[in-house]
């Protein structure tokens, strides 16, 4: 079986995407890239998350050929090709329907900075890219033309897309989004948001680069 471990760790995300309320059914989807074999293992279309099971998992090529499995990709592997092929230094992509991420992107508002641990995501907003049908190429291309260089992106009336040198930075990066949406929309509510200003976002990134233990710095600590 190829990429086992990979495939576990899949498994396990999806079932946690849904205990974390990141996405609710079948919705939304998670990919880890092997850069040495040029492999995507991929979770399965329509399947439960909570019945889904190793060899559920379908393995691709970036060509979008299937190399092992049995059942249908997910319905957005062509935004994780697209997204592999635009950044090179990742290697794990989450896209999460989650509640505040809908919210704001419905209003095609960016995630801004009312926070400072937006950093993590490599840009001092999370954008939002162009309303496209799920599924398509043109959605793929409308999430790659927006995302920059950052590691997150909205998709309008759809969800969220987040990237990481890993899952569990990938999907780290997902809930510390979901959580500064929240806040920026419980703001909103209230008044207008102070935003920080895209000078301090790069000095609080760079700093970001120094933080935690040296080469192991896994999620930002909300202190």
């Amino acid at each position: 079986m190829l990429m086992k471990y990979e495939r576990q760790q899949i498994v396990d995300y999806c079932k946690k995407m849904t205990v974390d309320h990141l996405t609710s059914g079948t919705g939304g989807n998670i990919s880890i890239f092997d850069p040495l074999t040029g492999f995507m293992a991929i979770s399965p279309s329509g399947i439960n998350y909570f019945e889904t099971k190793q060899e559920d998992i379908v393995i691709m090529t970036l060509d979008g050929q299937i190399v092992e499995g049995k059942r249908r990709p997910s319905s957005e592997h062509n935004l994780h090709i697209a997204l592999y092929k635009k950044k090179i230094d990742i290697s794990s992509i989450v896209h999460t329907h989650s509640m505040y991420g809908i919210v704001l992107s419905t209003l095609n508002l960016p995630i801004k900075a009312v926070d400072y641990i937006l950093a993590d995501a490599g840009a001092t907003e999370v954008p939002v890219a162009p309303y496209a049908t799920f599924g398509t190429e043109e959605l793929a291309q409308s999430v790659a033309n927006t995302i920059g260089e950052g590691r997150a992106c909205l998709m309008a009336n759809h969800g969220m897309v987040t990237c990481g040198k890993d899952i569990e930075s990938a999907y780290n990066l997902a809930r510390e989004c979901e959580w500064i949406a929240e806040i920026q929309w419980r703001a909103m509510a209230v008044g207008v948001p102070n935003i920080i200003d895209d000078t301090e976002m790069r000095n609080v990134m760079q700093r970001f680069n120094d933080y935690g233990q040296p080469h192991n710095r896994k999620e930002v600590v909300y202190d």
